[in-house]
């Protein structure tokens, strides 16, 4: 008999890890929501770069670039947002915005001596990529910290809307997709993370930070599973909202 398939993170994981992940009772399945949004964390031209290339000639001129790997993930965010746009359901951006000067970048300055280049304070670096480019109606949240809920109104629109859970996207999936799914889960919000749909500049903490998610905090899917979700939805749910 054939076990589940293999995950992502199966090759970083010691047998120990295995034993333990298997007798905690995490990485239950929390299932969909009712109401969903669609999240679309920080795909800027600083994250991917403005072109597939390798990443180690991207981060000559985008600090912060997670490469070639952006780009197979962004195909699949335009497809999931047609299908979601389609059932009208709410679509949320994140990115950062910098003063000119920097001053507002707190933290970030004591671990990257790069931080303060052209190219990882440049608010054109902060432009989501035109391939995925928010639409009149979505809503883009301009943040200073990993997470797109800490110091933003982001919760309050996601009230208004009467969403109770996320869909994510983006990256880098060790940084600002977990601290923004930890924020949604600490809020009671249910959490399904895209897996072909992040992307990170490293293999490893991509890999084990999905692992992480999927046993604490979100569903980590396909986005094959998650297309049949949206297309299986009303048109309507949000008309009025």
């Amino acid at each position: 008999m054939s076990g589940p398939p293999p995950r992502i993170w199966d090759r970083y994981l010691t047998e120990r890890d295995r034993e333990i992940f298997a007798a905690s009772g995490y990485a239950q399945r929390a299932g969909f929501g009712k109401r969903p949004a669609l999240a679309v964390i920080d795909v800027s031209y600083g994250f991917a770069g403005d072109r597939p290339e390798p990443i180690l000639e991207a981060i000559k001129r985008w600090p912060n670039t997670c490469g070639e790997t952006s780009w197979p993930a962004i195909e699949v965010i335009a497809r999931v947002l047609a299908a979601g746009r389609s059932k009208g359901l709410p679509v949320v951006y994140s990115t950062y915005e910098w003063h000119p000067s920097g001053f507002d970048m707190g933290g970030w300055l004591w671990k990257n001596k790069r931080m303060l280049e052209p190219g990882a304070i440049d608010n054109a670096g902060n432009e989501i990529v035109a391939a995925i480019a928010p639409r009149e109606n979505d809503i883009v949240i301009k943040k200073k910290k990993p997470s797109a809920f800490f110091g933003t109104p982001l919760l309050s629109y996601l009230v208004d809307l009467k969403v109770d859970s996320l869909l994510f996207m983006g990256t880098t999936t060790s940084g600002c997709v977990r601290a923004t799914v930890v924020d949604a889960f600490s809020n009671n919000l249910r959490c399904i993370v895209v897996e072909d749909g992040c992307f990170d500049r490293s293999e490893v903490s991509h890999a084990i930070n999905l692992r992480d998610m999927d046993a604490k905090y979100a569903d980590v899917v396909s986005s094959r599973e998650v297309l049949t979700y949206i297309q299986d939805l009303p048109t309507d749910l949000f008309r009025g909202a």
